[in-house]
């Protein structure tokens, strides 16, 4: 079993700075990719952004490319998510995930583990 603890989350103006944290604890944790989705009111949760086990390898939603940078520290058994340029589009819960598993992939479902969210909220 792994837990998952989201921060970092808050409100910033239109091309402000976030970096969101997700702590992770249980077995095995450090060995798994990481995804960080987000879901806005009355919608879908979406992908934003994963990395494997190694830290080798990241995907992102063309969405977010070029703005936001996910990265992770084994040692620490923590994922970033380095959010730049906010857009009042990025206003969400993101969520970070844990799957068993070496792929990374872009689907929710794909996801063992999941966090409890952190809002960011981007005004103009």
């Amino acid at each position: 079993q792994v837990q998952l603890i989201e921060s970092g989350g808050g409100l910033v103006q239109a091309g402000g700075s976030l970096r969101l944290s997700c702590a992770a604890s249980g077995r095995s944790r450090s060995s798994y990719p990481m995804g960080w989705f987000r879901q806005a009111p009355g919608k879908e949760r979406e992908f934003v952004a994963v990395i494997s086990w190694s830290g080798g390898t990241s995907y992102y939603d063309d969405s977010v490319k070029g703005r936001f940078t996910i990265s992770r520290d084994n040692a620490k058994n923590t994922v970033y998510l380095q959010m730049n340029n906010l857009k009042p589009e990025d206003t969400a819960a993101y969520y970070c995930a844990a799957r068993r598993g070496g792929s990374t992939p872009r689907i929710a479902s794909a996801y063992d583990y999941w966090g409890q969210g952190t809002q960011v909220t981007v005004s103009l």
